[in-house]
Order: C-alpha cells, then sequence, then structure tokens
C-alpha cells in the first residue's frame, strides 16, 4: 500500500491535477511518485499477465472565493484521461463551502507496462461555450494505492 497526501488548501484549475508532497510510498517499487507532483505511476510488476491496483481518492472540494457557484468534481484519471465512473460530484450552497468526496477505481495494468495516474479537476462549465469551467479549491486530499493483484 502506498498513500500520498496534500493537507494545505490547493487551487486545481479546470482539467489540472491535485498535487500530493507526502508520500508514504511502495518498498517493493510497484507505486512511483515524486514528491509535489500530482502523477502515480503503477508498474505492471508481474509474473502473470497483469497487475491489479485499488486506487481511492479522499479530500475535501469547494467553489473558491471569487468563484462561482455550481457543480464542482473530481475525478481518477488514467494517463490524462477521467475514469468517469470514478467522477465525484457535489453542488456547494455558497463558496467556501467544503464537501467531503470519495473517488475509488480499481485499474489492471498489462504486465510489462505503466500506467500514470492522477485525480483531476473534472467540473464543467454551468454554460458551455459562454462561460469557462470552474477551478476549486481542494483540501486534506489523500490517495491511497493498494495492489490487490
Amino acid at each position: 500500500m502506498a498513500e500520498f497526501t496534500k493537507n494545505e488548501i490547493q487551487l486545481v484549475q479546470p482539467n489540472q491535477v491535485v498535487t500530493l508532497n507526502t508520500t508514504i510510498g511502495c518498498p517493493k517499487g510497484y507505486v512511483i511518485h515524486r514528491n509535489g507532483s500530482g502523477i502515480v505511476t503503477l508498474r505492471g510488476i508481474t509474473n502473470n499477465c497483469f497487475a491489479r491496483y485499488q486506487v481511492t481518492f479522499n479530500g475535501n472540494i469547494a467553489v473558491p472565493e471569487g468563484g462561482t457557484v455550481g457543480p464542482i468534481s473530481i475525478a481518477i484519471a488514467i494517463d490524462g484521461e477521467p475514469v468517469l465512473t470514478s467522477r465525484a460530484i457535489v453542488t456547494p450552497a455558497a463558496v467556501d463551502n467544503y464537501f467531503n468526496v470519495t473517488s475509488t477505481a480499481i485499474i489492471t495494468v498489462p504486465k510489462g507496462c505503466c500506467f500514470n495516474i492522477a485525480v483531476e479537476n473534472t467540473s464543467e462549465s454551468a454554460t458551455p461555450g459562454t462561460t469557462p469551467a470552474p477551478a476549486i479549491n481542494v483540501q486534506n486530499a489523500n490517495l491511497v494505492v493498494s495492489r490487490i493483484a
């Protein structure tokens, strides 16, 4: 099991990743992370056809001061593509109104391959084409990666 955290409030723009700065790494080298980065690499080191990981994100998200209240969301992304079944969506009533969200994905990495995972701001514009997608505040970010097969 590997765990990555960041307790400080961070502003995450649309389609950008949550950065993580505290690492409890995997001593076997299956999971790799550089402090301050939001990307974690899962390695398919196995004698079987694949390695399987459970990836869970938990954190608090809110619309930042000066933002427009509306739905906001995060999701676990594999190689930059959000896993839509892991998307967590909330609609705060006011700015700086934090919600705790949890997102989980089971990720299968083929033998000899690597996948990069991250937690991404997947918020969408309330009125596409006229207003940009909102940035979000993320606090107490916690990403846990467990090898399950």
